[in-house]
């Protein structure tokens, strides 16, 4: 099958990404296309964001920990029955492992894939110096395919005049998107980002969709689609859809306290046969029955601290299940639960 592919990259971390990547997410599905999203590099929070607009899970595309051939194949796979792929890019456009080089930066990811690049720069305390940040990036590296720019946090009419008058004539690379500065639209963040959506109320869900349609009104999608690389041709070896369970019955916690897991990790369970039994530390009473092993993932559990700490019955569960000497492998916030206390919190 054919799948157009874009990358949606920024100067610097901060400058909108997320929030723009929902929205061309948003307005792609919107007209009835098939969205695969994916995130450049390490981050469990952002791709769940792709996956509440778009109704598909988001996957990580990191080369450092998957390869060439890794990141090749989960797109393709991914890929196989969507109309388009949209990457969104970390940090800014050429940040990788070192300074030396671009190798694991979004940059590498884009080229890996030879994908169009949408860059994003925020407008913010600047006019006619726009031109020159978008005249750096287009220029710094002649092998990647630069085919738009968003400016966000735009003041007025006046200010993005400015700016499209500075560019004229000496930027190729068409203005796609002048979004226009609106605190109102800004997704809630925490000391590490955005909230993971698992955390949200609906009510801040459907704040989600607010955002990114606002957004997308400000896009001209039209001519995203007129830059837009020729569609390629991608191949499935494994669809996930078709990964069996087995007899070997391992529980994994998920729930608002803990989500931090790779999609590609469990998949890969799936693909030894092993039957993946999901549980609530915060919401359910036992643990799932017949196990072999638990997993704890990452999360906040300190967020909800409390609410696990009443979970009495089921802190009895999975000591009852330690003592008898199930594996258990807990990492980050999973770890966290083991704990005899997470802050004032007692567990």
């Amino acid at each position: 099958m054919s799948v157009r592919k874009i990358v949606i990259a920024g100067v610097t971390s901060g400058v909108g990404k997320s929030t723009i990547a929902a929205a061309i997410m948003y307005a792609l599905k919107r007209k009835g296309f098939v969205v695969q999203p994916f995130k450049v590099g390490p981050d469990f929070i952002d791709p769940s964001y792709h996956t509440y607009v778009t109704g598909r899970q988001s996957r990580n595309l990191d080369i450092w920990m998957m390869r060439k051939s890794g990141v090749l194949q989960c797109f393709n796979n991914c890929c196989f029955d969507a109309d388009f792929g949209v990457v969104e890019g970390a940090m800014g456009l050429f940040d990788g492992v070192s300074g030396r080089d671009d190798f694991g930066s979004t940059a590498h990811v884009a080229r890996l894939l030879d994908a169009s690049i949408i860059l994003v720069i925020d407008a913010a305390k600047a006019a006619r110096s726009i031109a020159a940040i978008a005249w750096g990036f287009i220029c710094f590296s002649k092998s990647l395919k630069i085919a738009g720019i968003i400016l966000n946090n735009v003041a007025s009419q006046r200010h993005a005049t400015f700016i499209s008058d500075a560019f004229a004539g000496k930027i190729k690379v068409p203005i796609v998107g002048i979004i226009e500065r609106n605190k109102k639209i800004r997704m809630e963040e925490r000391h590490l980002g955005l909230i993971p959506t698992a955390e949200l109320e609906d009510k801040k869900k459907r704040a989600i969709i607010r955002s990114a349609k606002y957004v997308s009104e400000q896009i001209d999608l039209d001519k995203i689609r007129a830059v837009w690389n020729v569609p390629s041709e991608v191949q499935n070896k494994q669809s996930t859809a078709q990964l069996s369970t087995g007899r070997l019955k391992v529980a994994v916690a998920l729930d608002e306290s803990f989500n931090f897991y790779y999609a590609d990790n469990l998949d890969a369970l799936r693909k030894q046969r092993v039957n993946l039994l999901f549980f609530s530390p915060v919401h359910d009473c036992t643990l799932p029955e017949d196990i072999s092993g638990i997993i704890l993932g990452g999360g906040f559990p300190e967020v909800l601290s409390e609410k696990l700490s009443k979970n009495h019955s089921m802190k009895m569960s999975m000591l009852k299940a330690a003592e008898n000497g199930t594996t258990i492998y807990a990492e980050c916030g999973g770890l966290m639960y083991l704990t005899r206390s997470i802050g004032e919190y007692e567990l």
